[in-house]
């Protein structure tokens, strides 16, 4: 892993590690989109792969404790979109991912919303757990 990305995520806010997932995550989507019109099947399919890795980093780093109605909303979007993922991985069809890349997008402009009083609050990221990237392996995963 590059040396500077990786001081940025391990001295990133829980804020900002959950919209560097977001914008790692639609970054997948759309290299995933641009393999499938290129009709490179094995990159698309590690490009679905990543996003769906980072998604489900994303809902174990939910806090029901905090918010548990957010906390389920977006596990249940989460579980949505890597379900249309998967879809596009095995229909081949850009349409899931078209679906994906939008609430992806929308979601990280919300979390760029949040005020930066927020970041250090324990507020339904799980910041407990979404700041404790200490198992190098999971973030290169999410990451790389």
């Amino acid at each position: 892993m590059n040396p500077y990305f990786e001081q940025v995520i391990l001295s990133a806010s829980p804020i900002e590690l959950v919209l560097l997932m977001y914008q790692r995550a639609i970054a997948s989507v759309s290299d995933a989109r641009e393999h499938l019109r290129e009709g490179r099947i094995r990159e698309r399919a590690q490009a679905i792969n990543k996003a769906y890795a980072i998604l489900t980093e994303l809902m174990v780093s939910l806090d029901a404790n905090h918010a548990p109605e957010l906390a389920r909303n977006l596990r249940q979007l989460y579980c949505y979109m890597q379900e249309r993922l998967v879809e596009a991985n095995f229909q081949q069809k850009d349409a899931p991912l078209e679906e994906t890349g939008r609430l992806l997008n929308t979601l990280a402009d919300a979390w760029q919303q949040v005020p930066e009083k927020l970041a250090t609050e324990d507020v339904a990221v799980g910041a407990s757990d979404a700041a404790n990237y200490d198992d190098e392996s999971r973030y290169e995963a999410v990451f790389a």
